[in-house]
């Protein structure tokens, strides 16, 4: 079993988190994804702990299926590399700022001429253009210039730092994902390669979704818990006598009435429909007095089998062996590369035609330099010299 992305190679120069989970996915869908990392500048995902037996489970992760090989992009010989390859490995994703690729020699213009059907795809914070094109950004930076931070948090305590990096993986990942994948239809059509620039904040911006349409549609500016779905209702999280939480979204009148009934106060459901803020408030600090009188595992037990869109809050320890996720396979074990196998998370998309098996956890920084090499037609002697050299490890 190939997968349904076998037909794709591609040159992946990125690091860290955008373009790494953007390309595990493409792995994990049968896409043949090559690293190109330098050998003296590590990505600093390689040593974010925790480690299994010394290896980062967040970079064994992240390039799951992916060889690398190690270039020293400063040196024309490695330029020379990358030149050979793209012949082959005709897309390339990239994260540096605007103009890095370009001054190292491969950027999209000098790799388009070689071959025309190229397609480049650039995840950067701020994009191409613009007058933050060159300026430096983390998943923070861009969730608060791009006003989802604005609304997202608490009124006394104020925006949140997610645990989800939501610009990086919903931004960067995903419409570098859906960028690279509408080139390749397009080139398939048309015969055509182009550039694709993915901007983490142009993306971030675009989640705004029904507040930002509201905003500039109505002039509606969203604040922090005064929207139905950001705290300013009843549709919220709800601490039980023991200390944990549940979360309530039970948002229809047929599943307030259920879950009303559930927690001994059927006479508040009518309430749950009040669009004024001060009635939310009011029927929120009544159901958080009804969660108060009862642990965690009652409430579970309660719940199990109403269909109320009310649910128990669980750290991964626990969400990992929940039933719905076991039952979706998403949890797998992945070869080491030693005879043992480590546990991953799965690609989070089914076919009805399957996917292949994972193949092995990241790799070592060059671990198939003199593989790939080999495949380009470079000889035992050719490829001693150039690690001799330093140009390659």
């Amino acid at each position: 079993m190939k997968g349904p992305l076998a037909s794709l190679k591609i040159l992946d120069f990125s690091t860290l988190l955008p373009g790494p989970f953007a390309s595990l996915l493409l792995a994990d869908m049968g896409a043949e994804v090559l690293r190109v990392e330098s050998p003296s500048r590590m990505d600093l995902v390689r040593v974010l702990p925790p480690h299994d037996d010394g290896v980062s489970a967040s970079h064994a992760y992240l390039n799951r299926n992916k060889r690398s090989i190690a270039l020293d992009l400063k040196r024309p010989e490695a330029v020379e590399v990358v030149k050979q390859l793209v012949r082959e490995y005709d897309i390339v994703l990239e994260q540096f700022r605007p103009g890095v690729m370009d001054k190292l020699g491969v950027g999209y213009e000098a790799l388009k001429a070689i071959n025309p059907k190229l397609i480049y795809v650039s995840i950067t914070g701020y994009g191409q253009t613009g007058p933050y094109r060159d300026r430096a950004g983390h998943d923070i930076n861009y969730l608060a210039l791009a006003g989802v931070a604005s609304y997202t948090g608490r009124r006394d305590t104020g925006p949140l730092p997610l645990g989800v990096q939501l610009a990086d993986l919903g931004g960067g990942s995903l419409h570098g994902v859906m960028g690279l994948l509408a080139a390749v239809i397009h080139r398939q059509h048309t015969g055509e390669g182009q550039q694709v620039d993915v901007s983490m904040t142009d993306c971030a911006f675009s989640l705004n979704g029904m507040a930002g349409a509201g905003y500039l549609a109505c002039g509606v500016e969203p604040d922090m818990e005064n929207q139905a779905l950001n705290g300013g209702s009843f549709y919220d999280y709800y601490r039980t006598r023991d200390g944990r939480w549940f979360s309530v979204g039970s948002l229809e009148p047929q599943f307030m009435q259920q879950f009303c009934a559930v927690i001994g106060h059927p006479e508040l459901a009518a309430r749950g429909l009040s669009l004024k803020a001060e009635d939310q408030q009011a029927l929120k600090r009544e159901i958080a007095v009804a969660f108060e009188k009862r642990d965690f595992a009652d409430w579970c037990e309660r719940f199990a089998a109403v269909d109320a869109c009310v649910e128990p809050m669980l750290p991964l320890s626990e969400a990992v062996e929940h039933p719905q996720i076991q039952a979706r396979g998403l949890v797998v074990e992945v070869p080491r590369g030693d005879g043992r196998k480590q546990r991953q998370m799965a690609c989070p998309i089914r076919f009805s035609a399957g996917l292949p098996e994972p193949k092995h956890i990241g790799a070592a920084v060059g671990e198939h330099s003199a593989e790939v090499l080999h495949e380009l037609g470079y000889s035992e002697a050719q490829v001693a010299e150039l690690k001799a050299a330093k140009v390659i490890a």
